[in-house]
């Protein structure tokens, strides 16, 4: 099974905390294999303890759905095909932030998930650090 490297996954933490200051937040970034297990986190200066664990389950579960966490936060609302999802697993997050992250063979490598700040930033810094991976 195709796997991230740990270069990739620091460059992805690299991109992450670079868009997190160009935007003017402080975050946490976790980075997962392609099994979902924690392959390299940061905790900006100041980003909320309480996001660790969220950005670590956002980057889980869009790795063990191969599918934006937002994606499948919108198929788990009361409902819909996926209702009640988020207690599976040990907990999912599913809210947008976390980024599956894919090869140039399109194949599920690994996935961001960053928390800290507003959904929209969250997701614009987990789109940045998951492009950066594979670059």
């Amino acid at each position: 099974m195709p796997d991230i490297t740990y270069e990739q996954a620091l460059a992805a933490v690299r991109a992450g905390l670079d868009k997190s200051r160009e935007i003017g937040v402080k975050m946490n970034i976790a980075v997962v294999d392609a099994g979902a297990n924690l392959k390299a986190f940061i905790r900006m200066d100041g980003a909320w303890l309480g996001s660790i664990d969220i950005a670590i389950k956002k980057a889980r579960t869009a790795r063990l759905f191969d599918m934006p966490s937002g994606d499948v936060g919108k198929a788990s609302q009361p409902g819909g095909e996926l209702f009640n999802i988020e207690v599976s697993n040990q907990g999912l997050i599913t809210f947008p932030g976390g980024v599956p992250i894919a090869n140039a063979a399109g194949e599920i490598i690994g996935a961001v998930g960053v928390s800290g700040s507003t959904v929209a930033n969250d997701l614009a810094v987990a789109k940045a650090a998951a492009q950066a991976a594979i670059r």
